[in-house]
């Protein structure tokens, strides 16, 4: 980044440690392919437009795979990638080899980008699209067994073949989502291997307090998703048991001041970890009009600047 770079905030020391970012969940991206979201290149062009210099790729085949051709993307718009995104089913031994399949396709285009990071999401138990059940709402000890084992196993792969960092992602409607679930899942992996992908809004919308969850597990956190949610939807949501699509469709994920966590606490909580961690905007907004994001994520990052998370 270059000396002029508005990803950190030199203006204060408190915070310099941390980084702003994008991906494409900004954009409304959810999908590899999909009708509803927009055209790969012009969405690229707008998030370094928005000001934006660190790049999450989003899901695995929205941007290039091929390596050189997204150094040449995102050299030609001065952005640097620092992880990449995979959803991989842990909890089914028949689905190992074709999460560890699609897990090396991302490590290998990652890794030879210079990326750090693997987010690891989890499979839903509800379809994003038609809201439909797609698997067992709470595991059996046995599946959870396998969940931490093959968590453990994914990420040393990671780390010790390609020299990437997974961190594991709270969602809606998935296994890891309420504050017990995520004290499980990381009370029973090896840190060396597997860290958190603090999602603020995930957290808050699966009823915990990303505050909290800092000071329970600083050590832990390495990489955050920085989002927020309306507090009166997602209570809605819960208690009519909406799928996580249904909720944000009808207008959960917000942009912040709106929403929960309060920013300001948030980012003066993570400044106080006092170690490099990226934080990548992100708002859950598919399907969205095409009109709708680059706004938005300007206004979204000049509000964090004011929170001290980069510099507008």
């Amino acid at each position: 980044m270059s000396a002029q770079s508005k990803a950190r905030n030199t203006a204060d020391p408190k915070y310099s440690k941390l980084a702003i970012g994008v991906c494409p969940d900004q954009w409304g991206v959810w999908f590899p392919q999909d009708e509803h979201q927009m055209e790969p290149r012009k969405a690229m062009e707008q998030m370094a437009e928005a000001g934006f210099e660190i790049l999450e790729t989003g899901p695995f085949g929205y941007f290039p795979t091929d390596p050189k051709e997204l150094e040449r993307w995102t050299s030609d718009l001065g952005l640097k990638v620092v992880a990449g995104t995979g959803w991989g089913i842990l909890h089914k031994a028949e689905a190992w080899a074709e999460t560890e399949k699609t897990f090396r396709r991302i490590a290998e285009t990652h890794a030879a980008v210079g990326a750090e990071y693997i987010v690891h999401l989890p499979p839903l138990y509800r379809d994003d699209k038609t809201w439909e059940w797609t698997d067992d709402r709470v595991l059996s000890p046995d599946a959870w067994n396998l969940y931490v084992e093959n968590a453990n196993k994914l990420g040393a792969m990671l780390l010790d073949e390609y020299g990437l960092k997974m961190v594991l992602h709270p969602h809606g409607d998935s296994h890891i989502e309420t504050p017990e679930e995520i004290a499980r899942i990381f009370d029973a992996t090896d840190p060396k291997y597997v860290n958190l992908c603090l999602d603020s809004g995930h957290v808050v919308y699966g009823g915990g307090d990303p505050v909290e969850l800092i000071k329970k597990y600083p050590d832990r956190i390495t990489y955050v998703h920085i989002k927020a949610f309306d507090e009166d939807i997602t209570r809605e949501a819960h208690e009519k048991d909406w799928p996580f699509g249904e909720a944000v469709a009808k207008g959960a994920s917000v942009c912040p001041p709106a929403g929960l966590p309060e920013m300001h606490a948030f980012v003066d909580a993570l400044a106080e970890l006092d170690k490099d961690i990226y934080c990548i905007c992100e708002q859950d907004c598919y399907p969205c009009a095409p009109d709708f994001p680059l706004p938005n994520a300007i206004n979204m990052r000049k509000y964090l600047a004011e929170c001290g998370l980069g510099l507008a």
